[in-house]
């Protein structure tokens, strides 16, 4: 039944429920004047005129956004508008109610508090002057023709009322705005370190890679949903050949620019949906999502060709390096730990044939 009538967006639902009250609030107002009307208080015409006008404006403002119509407005729950038409239709009522003006300002109250959650404060301020505009000249009007009900010196007090009342309410609106805009930053201060911190988490940071612990996140997933749907896939392990003597030529921070430069080269020879991963050292782990061989071998091959065809490091002499990879094919139902070895010890046996080849897990050799 709340569902029916708020709707199942949660932000949508948190303004029908905005609008709803304010309808309330208006139909509760209706009700006291259209008792003052019946004491003789108020006249029955004007009021039952009023009461129509103000429920059936709010009414369409509450159909409006239930609809979904407001949604293609800037400001979908509508506030400044309900806020206005609300103030206004106080203002009438306050003319109407005689002795029981009085009400009106407790709902002029509610109607501004609700503005201090969602307007900016200089907007606010502009509804204050609209309030104390439109009150005033209430007043005005009604202690001109109406002397001996709204007595000149109470309208007066009254007046005077609203003017110290309606700055203050400024002021609050400006202190809490302020308290969202510290809130809001805050939250995002705190969604961009848990992403650093996510970040850090999952990636390599010399390479950019994802790590080896993420890795073997991705590798399992990957292994279970080949189980439920039945798509194999493969691993590889790729190491760079001779990679102890690129340290010895080029120092620790040339190594460094070697392992970021393959990284760079690699990611631009695999798929979209294929993930590469620093293992460890000058290892690398890729999973070919979706893959099965004899194909996965040729992406293997244009990694490697790819790798041996760059200048990773621009040195005098030119510097190159090759890669040896092991492949395998996943076997359904196996642990992704005996692929993985499996697929070492065709790696192994890459660089015990010579290096800067790939060698298939109990199958054949492709490479130099």
């Amino acid at each position: 039944m709340v569902e029916t009538v708020l709707g199942s967006d949660p932000v949508q639902r948190l303004r029908v429920a905005q609008a709803g009250l304010a309808t309330l609030l208006m139909a509760l107002s209706a009700m006291l004047l259209l008792a003052a009307a019946r004491g003789g208080d108020a006249p029955m015409g004007a009021v039952l005129i009023w009461a129509a006008l103000s429920l059936g404006g709010l009414l369409a403002s509450f159909v409006a956004i239930r609809s979904g119509w407001s949604l293609r407005l800037r400001d979908p729950s509508l506030t400044l508008p309900q806020m206005l038409f609300a103030i206004a239709s106080a203002s009438a009522a306050y003319a109407m109610a005689g002795p029981m003006r009085g009400a009106a300002f407790p709902v002029l109250l509610v109607i501004l508090t609700f503005g201090m959650f969602q307007l900016r404060p200089r907007a606010l301020a502009y509804v204050g002057l609209y309030s104390l505009v439109l009150f005033g000249t209430a007043m005005t009007v009604m202690a001109w023709h109406r002397p001996q009900v709204y007595a000149p010196s109470v309208e007066w007090i009254h007046f005077l009322m609203l003017a110290t009342m309606l700055p203050s309410i400024a002021v609050l609106a400006a202190r809490l705005s302020r308290m969202r805009e510290r809130s809001r930053d805050q939250r995002d201060e705190l969604a961009s370190a848990l992403a650093r911190i996510q970040e850090l988490a999952t990636r390599d940071d010399l390479t950019g890679l994802i790590n080896r612990r993420h890795m073997g996140e991705l590798l399992e997933q990957e292994r279970q949903r080949s189980a439920r749907s039945g798509r194999g896939f493969c691993i590889a392990v790729i190491d760079i050949d001779h990679f102890k003597q690129v340290n010895d030529r080029l120092g620790h921070a040339g190594g460094d620019a070697v392992l970021r430069a393959f990284a760079q080269q690699a990611l631009g020879a695999i798929r979209s949906g294929d993930v590469l991963a620093r293992w460890g050292g000058e290892e690398f782990v890729l999973l070919l999502s979706d893959a099965h061989l004899p194909p996965a071998l040729g992406g293997i091959e244009r990694l490697r060709q790819r790798i041996e065809a760059a200048i990773l490091v621009d040195s005098d002499p030119a510097l190159h390096v090759t890669v040896s990879a092991g492949l395998t094919d996943h076997i359904a139902g196996e642990a992704i730990s005996d692929a993985l070895a499996r697929a070492d010890r065709a790696l192994y046996a890459a660089k015990a044939a010579g290096r800067n080849r790939t060698v298939v897990a109990d199958g054949g050799i492709c490479g130099a």
